[in-house]
């Protein structure tokens, strides 16, 4: 979205139907000077005031809006309430920074604003010395990096909403899945990774997923490093082998049709140029935890327009990352402000098609993770792109204009009225009539409990609403001290090549057979039968065949990764 869009006039975009309640004249009474703050609101240190003028001559409904976004201690600006027709400066609509690891929504039609409003909040954010994760899907982000460009827009949009605009960027980071675009790449080994969000991946069904959990736990006890997706394919080919089929029949097997859908979901992933995203080094998570030299916290930005037409795996590798995070952070209950505030773009894509187990694993993830002082903002289109367990635990919502052009579009637009407070709005029709820039807001007060429905103008960032040029962007990523750590892919040995190896061997000793004399001996023949306590590998390929495989994995032999809710390898630092 542009600039332009981003600050509309201030006379626009505002029918009297979004901002005069219905029930205002018989809102009750409100004390002015015990509900409104005087002095300097508590924001992200804009030099923006919150004082409110003549409070007494607001409106009832608009004093009772005011006194619920009157919070004592620090707070994110969002912008001002607007109120029959008109912006009302005197009133700042603001969520509590405490409150951001409680999680929340922006949602909203295309072109509505929503970006801007991640924008908006990210920088605040990163101004209190909170490090912020975004994803950007339609490579717009960037500019977060840079300060803005003043124009007549964002001036008008500013004195509207009584905001101090100065221009200023953020401390950023740019990362890119595989090293595909413009960023450091970010790698995630297929062991880590776990059979879960692979099957989502590869859209595999119920029985393919459980199919794929049998290979990584085979893989798993035997010490097979699963890295990067030809050792997943190397240790599928193995299992519906004849030397294989033998290995799974103690626990379900593995139908070789089953073993063939896995293996050409693979090859098809592949060819679509997936592969650079498996792999090492792997990306740690820790990184997205810092700030900089001046306190501010890092905006991570994850450059996604290279793999737009692959949604199921940048919304399944944020989802991993989510659990990354959730895995190595220790619970630290109620904060002053979060560790991380994780903003989970296109949140829709995530959800579709989804297994059950997937969608479990995706609402306990949100439901514990807020412990560890981590907040998730889902962006999507409407309220019901997420799944209700899910919407139950998002307590801060920033909805945009809604579209209603079809009987589907009028069904969700009163999915989403459901989804608010009771109000004395006329929902249905203040969210069809809201303006570019301008939301319904809902937050958690400092005490956790709702804040009343605001209709509110939103303030223009004070970032590049824009991308930065392709040119500055390669230059930053290069000059990032992660750089060097990541860069460089590393192909290991591991299960490929050890099952490689193995195979050698197999026909070395057959070969062997052949030239002592006669016909060669089968490998079950010359393979001893195995004892109970057999080692793993002789299990694997009979007698002698892997000691070089024994010595190089040792104690991980027999040991099987401890794994996540979502079947993803906890990591060893």
């Amino acid at each position: 979205m542009s600039d332009s869009e981003s600050a509309a006039p201030a006379t626009a975009g505002t029918p009297p139907a979004a901002t005069a309640p219905r029930t205002a004249e018989s809102a009750p009474a409100t004390d002015a000077s015990a509900s409104v703050p005087t002095g300097d609101v508590p924001g992200a240190g804009d030099g923006v005031s919150g004082v409110i003028g003549d409070a007494a001559a607001l409106p009832e409904g608009a004093l009772e809006i005011a006194s619920g976004y009157a919070f004592s201690g620090p707070a994110l600006d969002l912008g001002a309430l607007l109120w029959d027709a008109r912006c009302v400066p005197d009133v700042q609509i603001r969520i509590p920074l405490p409150m951001l690891n409680r999680h929340g929504l922006v949602a909203g039609a295309t072109g509505t604003g929503k970006t801007k409003t991640l924008q908006l909040v990210a920088e605040q954010l990163s101004a209190q010395g909170v490090p912020v994760f975004l994803a950007d899907i339609k490579g717009d982000v960037s500019g977060i990096s840079a300060p803005g460009v003043p124009n007549d827009k964002v001036r008008e949009r500013a004195a509207d909403v009584r905001q101090e605009w100065t221009p200023a960027g953020c401390p950023a980071e740019f990362y890119a899945l595989g090293g595909m675009g413009h960023g450091i790449p970010v790698r995630a080994t297929v062991t880590s990774f776990g059979p879960v969000l692979l099957s989502k991946v590869l859209q595999l069904n119920r029985t393919q997923e459980q199919s794929l959990g049998l290979i990584f736990h085979y893989a798993d006890q035997k010490g097979l490093e699963l890295v990067d997706l030809k050792d997943l394919r190397a240790v599928a080919t193995f299992l519906t082998s004849d030397e294989g089929k033998a290995e799974l029949k103690g626990i379900g097997g593995l139908s070789t049709a089953t073993a063939g859908v896995i293996l050409r979901a693979l090859t098809t992933f592949e060819a679509e140029g997936m592969s650079p995203f498996f792999g090492e080094p792997e990306f740690d998570t820790a990184d997205l935890l810092r700030t900089a030299a001046d306190g501010r916290g890092v905006v991570s930005v994850l450059e996604l327009p290279e793999v737009q037409d692959k949604p199921r795996l940048f919304s399944t590798f944020l989802m991993w990352l989510l659990a990354d995070l959730f895995h190595d952070l220790p619970e630290v209950g109620d904060v002053d402000k979060p560790k991380l505030v994780f903003f989970f773009d296109e949140a829709h894509l995530l959800f579709n098609d989804a297994s059950k187990a997937f969608l479990d694993s995706i609402t306990q993830t949100v439901r514990l993770i807020r412990s560890k002082g981590v907040g998730v903002f889902f962006v999507t289109q409407t309220p019901k792109d997420v799944p209700a367990d899910v919407l139950g635990q998002l307590g801060n919502r920033v909805q945009h204009a809604l579209r209603a052009f079809t009987p589907d579009d009028q069904k969700a637009l009163k999915a989403t009225v459901k989804t608010f407070p009771d109000s004395p709005y006329d929902l249905e029709e203040v969210l069809t009539g809201l303006g570019t820039g301008e939301a319904v807001i809902t937050v958690l007060s400092e005490k956790g409990a709702p804040t009343p429905v605001a209709v509110t103008r939103l303030r223009a960032p004070r970032s590049l609403m824009g991308p930065v040029d392709a040119g500055v962007l390669d230059a930053a990523v290069e000059a990032s001290p992660s750089y060097g750590r990541y860069a460089r892919a590393v192909d290991r040995e591991s299960a490929y090549e050890k099952l490689a190896a193995a195979q050698a061997s197999r026909a070395d000793s057959a070969g062997g057979a052949v030239a002592s004399g006669g016909s060669p001996v089968p490998a079950k023949s010359r393979a001893r039968a195995p004892k109970e306590d057999a080692s793993v590998v002789e299990q694997v390929v009979g007698s002698g065949m892997f000691k070089s495989l024994a010595r190089s994995v040792g104690t991980q032999i027999g040991r099987e990764i401890t794994r996540s809710l979502f079947g993803t390898a906890r990591r060893r630092r």
